[in-house]
């Protein structure tokens, strides 16, 4: 879990390395993320990144997996640099309808003629941006998904209230043990162009990501012991460049 600060209070990425796949193929549901941090901007020149302004003060970069990034270039503002996650849909009113009405997401900006708008929980968190394409979605195999924490007691009427609504529950509320840590209750839905969103009940998603002051030491252990080498190796499969 990477991210600027405690998931408390900041946006963070699950990066997740399944053995024995070579490459994954995007499909065009998710749009990017926003980063307003000019040392962003600043590390990604300094380390060889390819950076393109794709508006004035926003630069475009690409991670080795192919997810873009736009960096806005201006100080790294208190709360998190995170601004936005961008996700495709193929009809706008339908999905602000859906993160709206049924999520309960405040709708901060429409724009009809850019076919965008931004949605969230509160000012001072990373917001969604739903961004009509005009076509259908399609998620590749490189899909992930948005995951908001909620109070426990909440989690059976949204249950409900999406049964009710005839919308896709991918797993009803269930409760994930994980050895030596909390108990997790979750619900994992999908938006009306499949877009997984998993709730999990608050009090123990505290728990469970309570930040670790060891965490890059333990992840690069974790790398450093990495035998992905050797399986590919012996599959004879071309391992993807970092």
């Amino acid at each position: 879990m990477v991210g600027f600060g405690p998931e408390d209070n900041h946006f963070v990425s699950e990066l997740t390395y399944n053995y024995g796949v070579g490459d994954y193929r995007l499909g065009n549901d998710f749009l990017g993320i926003t980063l307003q941090s000019s040392e962003a901007i600043s590390n990604a020149k300094n380390q060889g990144w390819t950076l393109t302004e794709a508006t004035e003060g926003v630069f475009v970069t690409e991670a080795p997996g192919g997810y873009k990034f736009f960096l806005v270039d201006k100080e790294q503002p208190q709360t998190d640099p995170v601004q936005k996650v961008t996700l495709a849909v193929s009809d706008l009113q339908r999905s602000i309808n859906y993160w709206s009405n049924l999520l309960g997401m405040k709708v901060y900006e429409k724009n009809d003629a850019m076919k965008q708008a931004l949605l969230g929980y509160a000012d001072d968190q990373c917001k969604l941006e739903l961004q009509d394409i005009g076509c259908p979605i399609d998620h590749g195999t490189a899909y992930g998904r948005i995951a908001f924490s909620c109070p426990r007691e909440q989690l059976p009427g949204i249950e409900t209230q999406m049964k009710e609504e005839n919308q896709k529950i991918l797993t009803p509320l269930v409760s994930l043990d994980t050895p030596g840590k909390a108990t997790v209750e979750v619900v994992i839905l999908a938006d009306p162009d499949g877009h997984e969103i998993c709730l999990v009940g608050d009090s123990a998603f505290r728990e469970l990501s309570r930040m670790d002051p060891e965490g890059r030491k333990l992840l690069d252990n974790a790398m450093a012991a990495d035998k992905s080498n050797e399986w590919f190796a012996k599959h004879q499969k071309q391992k993807p460049s970092a």
